[in-house]
């Protein structure tokens, strides 16, 4: 029998080591043993009186490398005097140092800004003054950086002397006399390179960049086509100034789908489990309002009908159904239109061709479900419900045919919706989730219930 393997729960043993009556020295080496993450989680399980007796032996830049793991480090930094607290932020990287400092009261993190050394300080104002939808606000001050003009020899020098201070050396970043970005190297070719050869020749001159005050949202394409372990972070002017590491990265694309996620629920931002009932209020209400207003329409379309439920009670049986279906379908074409509109470059053509494929699409797969619903609810309506044969089967193809066109008018609507929004620079996402369900509501039931009235009872006669 295959054995599976195990994967031991560290922050338990670390909660025992820690609790154990060790003395300091002997603590501090058994803790050496296990990640800062693993540290992190035992932190939470501690009482503040121990934790408090745990700090010092760790030290502040140990400490530094764990509450960068922590979920609300502002918690345990609170439990510090506001020197300690400095002390730990300053052997922070200065964006995981700027992402606590963010979550502080404004006159806590102007204290500990102004105890830091002038460099800490310099860096982590510079991040501060970003937007927090920038690219600015996501860079970190922590790379290596050296001149073109060095030789191979001056270069590996440089790269040993600054990698104590700086641990993202897996590329190594080279800017001109101006300070100005010219290229990048990779560690391993100048590990490898000659003494002999020219450092010119192992740059990469063609190195993709970000710049510091673009929006996050339109560079998340572009960070992800390149698979680059950091990429530099350039002003205006090419003037270099940090990098977006791997890590920065993988968060970057997971805020950005969390966001996504939540505007399509109607939300203007993610939310999470420590946020205020009343803040939580106020991302959620604007849409709510809108919605309300576009379901008493829906409401008012249906009493517009009413003449069909009254002569015919059975179609109101199959209304949610035909719902149900337009906005899945709407939804299905929403998600794919979003994904596509990230793409700048999109033609006209192609958008048109978008919306040709959504559309038979939609037709299709409404064919395929009217036709099961044709079947199955006419028996249903003959057996269950006691109608002659040729009326069940009647409204029961009515029901198919209003859900053929409600599918393919939905699957238009889903397509059509975001790319306006995006064509009057509104973010779809924001705008489409909530709207697309509410319109699709309304596309179905005048489907439906206006093909009732004309087919059954105009056409056909039912009644």
């Amino acid at each position: 029998m295959k054995k599976t393997l195990k994967r031991p729960n560290y922050a338990e043993e670390l909660l025992k080591i820690i609790q154990s009556p060790l003395k300091n020295e002997v603590l501090l080496d058994r803790l050496n043993d296990y990640h800062e993450r693993d540290i992190a989680d035992a932190l939470e399980l501690l009482s503040p009186q121990q934790r408090k007796k745990l700090y010092p032996v760790l030290g502040a830049e140990r400490l530094a490398e764990i509450f960068s793991y922590l979920e609300t480090p502002t918690q345990y930094l609170s439990e510090l005097s506001i020197n300690q607290a400095a002390k730990i932020v300053s052997f922070m990287d200065s964006d995981d140092a700027v992402d606590i400092l963010e979550q502080m009261e404004a006159s806590a993190k102007e204290k500990i800004v102004t105890l830091l050394d002038a460099d800490s300080s310099h860096d982590i104002r510079l991040i501060l003054s970003y937007d927090e939808d920038e690219i600015g606000s996501m860079m970190t001050t922590n790379f290596v950086v050296i001149r073109k003009d060095l030789s191979i020899r001056q270069a590996m020098r440089e790269l040993v002397t600054q990698a104590g201070e700086n641990d993202n050396i897996s590329t190594v970043y080279v800017v001109d006399d101006a300070d100005k970005f010219y290229g990048a190297i990779d560690l391993k070719d100048l590990i490898i390179a000659r003494e002999t050869d020219e450092l010119n020749g192992i740059i990469s001159t063609s190195y993709p960049y970000v710049t510091d005050h673009e929006k996050i949202d339109n560079c998340i394409e572009t960070i992800k086509d390149y698979a680059e372990d950091s990429l530099p972070v350039l002003t205006d002017s090419g003037k270099l100034i940090g990098i977006l590491t791997a890590q920065d990265i993988v968060e970057a694309v997971d805020d950005e789908l969390g966001e996504d996620y939540a505007k399509l629920a109607g939300l203007t931002a993610e939310e999470d489990l420590h946020e205020k009932t009343s803040t939580s209020i106020k991302k959620r209400l604007p849409w709510l309002i809108i919605l309300l207003f576009l379901g008493m329409a829906v409401s008012s379309v249906v009493g517009v009908f009413e003449t069909v439920v009254a002569v015919l009670p059975i179609v109101m049986c199959f209304q949610s159904l035909i719902l149900d279906m337009a906005g899945n379908v709407g939804t299905q074409s929403l998600a794919v239109t979003i994904r596509v509109l990230v793409d700048e470059t999109l033609t006209a053509k192609q958008k048109f061709n978008l919306v040709l494929k959504e559309m038979k699409v939609g037709f299709l797969n409404g064919l395929f479900l009217g036709i099961l619903s044709f079947v199955f609810i006419g028996l249903y309506i003959c057996v269950l419900k006691h109608y002659p044969m040729g009326h069940a089967f009647l409204i029961s193809g009515c029901v198919g045919f209003s859900l053929m066109v409600a599918m393919v008018i939905s699957s238009m609507v889903g397509t059509l919706i975001p790319m306006f929004f995006h064509k009057i620079k509104i973010d779809p996402a924001v705008a489409s989730g909530p709207l697309i369900t509410t319109v699709n509501d309304l596309v179905a039931v005048i489907t439906y219930y206006g093909l009732a009235w004309l087919l059954l009872i105009h056409v056909l006669h039912m009644i």
